[in-house]
């Protein structure tokens, strides 16, 4: 068994977190859903205007399946829209980034596989207000955001 071990049976209710984990990490609401080895997963509420900049796992693939709401979305080099039931597929080692830019918020799931240190990387952003302290601490939790300015349009 890992650190995070085994995955429980239970039902990961909508518009809340396990436990009552809710993470608020930069505008973002992230509800924690599951943690285990092979995977972790969070529900995001994403207010107008808020966005994630262009950053790699070189350790997960990540997914997105859009709830509500229209994602505007980088992926290894190219500008994309993800609409409601749209599915995300963003492999391991290859930039990304999503951003809000519509007038209504937008809800998702996310999820990462495996699961590794995403979950101790959100305990360490959650209420954190400064950007360059969430880019330290993401990089020891092995996501590296890409510098400023790196990507046009972002």
């Amino acid at each position: 068994m890992s650190e995070n071990g085994p995955l429980p049976a239970r039902i990961a209710r909508a518009g809340e977190g396990i436990d009552g984990t809710v993470w608020n990490v930069l505008g973002h609401t992230y509800y924690f859903k599951a943690n285990c080895d092979s995977a972790f997963s969070f529900e995001t509420y994403d207010p107008p205007g808020t966005f994630v900049p262009p950053h790699i796992h070189p350790t997960q693939d990540e997914f997105i399946y859009v709830l509500e709401g229209t994602f505007d979305l980088y992926l290894d080099g190219e500008w994309l829209q993800a609409k409601a039931g749209d599915l995300v597929c963003m492999p391991m080692g290859k930039p990304h980034a999503y951003y809000n830019r519509t007038d209504a918020p937008n809800r998702a799931i996310f999820w990462v596989s495996p699961g590794r240190k995403l979950k101790e990387l959100f305990d360490k952003l959650h209420d954190l207000t400064d950007p360059e302290e969430v880019v330290r601490r993401s990089a020891a939790c092995e996501v590296d955001f890409l510098p400023p300015g790196s990507v046009p349009g972002a």
